[in-house]
Parts: structure tokens; sequence; C-alpha cells
């Protein structure tokens, strides 16, 4: 059976490369805290690179429990200098007020994260931002979800010079075993198990002006983002992106399932397990792969018999001949001959 079309949703490895910045002050090492996840430092260079959704979840929580930071996500928070996000970073700071600030991070927060939806809601003398995954209803793990909720609090703190007071902030989690963190942090009631991620504010505050405002630079940033945002990859199914590793693979070999994983920026456990909950296994896929790939190539009769073998990554034509028997019944010459009348 072929694995499901579920979307494979990703986030920027600049959050990745954050979490283990913030780890590797208390003393966590990065090859530590992404080995569960099959990922090596190396993997998450470069201002592009983006990391599926689900390995994110992991590593905020791993990096909880390996530091011994029950409160990580929150701290993490208050650690955050200008640029971390690059040009969405740039360009929240660089807004006119608090208002437009929370309007750029909702349009451009797809730099940094294919699923989460940042919603500005204003009724009355009340303000909103509201911080959900509209595919799924549990919203972000724990620690995610508090580092997201106090970035926006500390971020503009910053930029505004000023202390930002809150009427209240909610999560949709359970409440911890201790809040005296988040009560210190917000200083405001915090609620849980609400049914998004949220922070209230009086209105007027999104009237509050940021001490580094640059409409000129902002439009420029503004164009930037817009770019970068029309360049993203689309959210991909992932039995198409899977499929598409081990093709690459097929270049250099038999397919590895460890080398196809790193390609999908998961661990070879997450992938086993995927395949293992749609009854499927790695070699059965690849041998489902090559043989939908021998069949193509057969019907061209200008690709020659070895060079089909090679394509398919064996390393030699009989290799590919007893594979070819046992999927079909047929050598490949028996095959193209009879497809031919």
């Amino acid at each position: 059976m072929p694995p499901s079309a579920a979307i494979t949703h990703t986030v920027s490895a600049r959050i990745i490369r954050l979490i283990l910045g913030l780890a590797s002050r208390a003393g966590v090492a990065p090859e530590a805290l992404l080995a569960h996840e099959g990922l090596r430092p190396e993997m998450l260079e470069g201002p592009d690179v983006r990391v599926p959704l689900e390995a994110e979840g992991r590593l905020w929580e791993e990096a909880a429990r390996l530091t011994g930071d029950d409160c990580f996500g929150l701290h993490a928070a208050e650690l955050l200098q200008p640029g971390a996000f690059d040009v969405l970073d740039y360009s929240v700071r660089s807004s006119p007020t608090l208002g437009e600030a929370v309007q750029r991070l909702s349009r451009y927060n797809r730099l940094l994260h294919d699923v989460a939806e940042i919603r500005l809601e204003v009724r009355g003398d009340e303000a909103r931002v509201r911080h959900r995954f509209p595919t799924d209803p549990r919203g972000a793990v724990r620690q995610a979800a508090e580092f997201t909720v106090a970035s926006w609090v500390i971020v503009g703190r910053q930029a505004s010079g000023q202390a930002l007071p809150l009427r209240s902030v909610g999560f949709q989690h359970p409440e911890p075993a201790s809040t005296q963190e988040h009560r210190r942090l917000f200083g405001c009631p915090v609620r849980f198990g609400q049914d998004c991620n949220e922070l209230v504010l009086e209105r007027r505050m999104l009237d509050v002006p940021f001490q580094k405002a640059d409409p000129g630079l902002c439009a420029v940033l503004d164009r930037h983002a817009e770019e970068l945002l029309a360049r993203l990859p689309r959210a991909e199914p992932f039995d198409e992106a899977l499929r598409r590793a081990i093709c690459e693979e097929l270049k250099g070999g038999t397919p590895n399932i460890r080398t196809v994983a790193a390609r999908l920026r998961i661990s070879t456990r997450t992938l086993q397990r995927r395949l293992g909950e749609e009854g499927s296994s790695f070699q059965e896929l690849v041998d489902t792969l090559r043989r939908e790939l021998a069949l193509r190539h057969l019907a061209d009769e200008r690709t020659a018999i070895a060079e089909v073998a090679f394509l398919l990554g064996f390393s030699e034509p009989r290799a590919f001949h007893r594979a070819f028997k046992r999927w079909t019944g047929q050598t490949p010459g028996e095959y193209r001959q009879h497809a031919a009348h």
C-alpha cells in the first residue's frame, strides 16, 4: 500500500538553529538534540532550508527536556535579538506602529511557518492577536506556542521601548505544573485550554510607535518579503516528497532508508513509522517505484536494457533481470518484445 498523501508542512530552519543555539547556552550539544531526528547541524545551513513541522515540534519539547527548563520556550523568547528571523524580523521592527507590525507579522509569517495563522481581531476597545493551526485543531506543541506568544511581547517591548501592558494571554495546551514564569513575563492573567493561542490588549496599544520606524526601509523590506513568499515551495504531499527522494537516490545506486530520511529531514524511525502506519515498508516502496520506472523505460526502445538497469540503481544488469522477472514473470527482453506486438 502506498503512503498517504498527507501534506508535508515545513518551517524555516532558522527556527531550528535558534532552538539549537539557545539549548547550547544551557550546555546541550546540537548533535545530542538533533540525534533523535536523524539530523546534523550542517543539514540546517542556508537561508532557504526548511524542516518538517513535526520535527520542529519534537525539537522544542526535547530541548526543554534536555536542558531541564520546563519554560524553555518562554526563556528562549526573552533572549531574542534583532534579526533572528531575517526579513520578517526587520520588517516587523521597522513598522511605524505596533498595529502595523502585527499586520506584517500576519502577512509574512509563512516565511517561517507553512501552517501557523496569525490574525489581528479588533472589537470595541479590545485587540486580540490570535495564533492557530487551521489544519490541526490541536495547535502547536507547548514550548513552540509559548515561544511564539512570548516573542510577540518581547519584540513589541524592544521595538517600542514600552512595557506594553496586556489584559490577558491564552494558550491551547493544558496548564503546566507551575505558571510562575508565565505570570512574571506577561504580567497579566494567563489562561490555558483555550481554543487558540492569543494575547489580548487595549485597542489603543496598536497605535504605540516603534522607536526605529523607517517607512522607506519598510517599503523595501515589504517588496523583498513578497518576492520570498512567491518563491516558497508549495506544501508537498508526503508520498510525492518520498517518491522524489527515492528517485534522487536511485541515481547513485540502491536507495538507503537513512539517506532518504535525511533528504526529507526526518529521522529513520519517523519514516519507518509513517510507512508502517500505511501497511507498507521502505523496500516495498522502492520495489514498486523501480517497477514503475522499469516499465516506463522499457517502453522506449531507444533505451538499452543495461542502461535501464543503471537508471534504476542496480549494480549490474543481471540483478535487474532477476528483480524484473520477480515483478512480472518475464525478463526485460521478453517484456519489451511482447510490448512491441
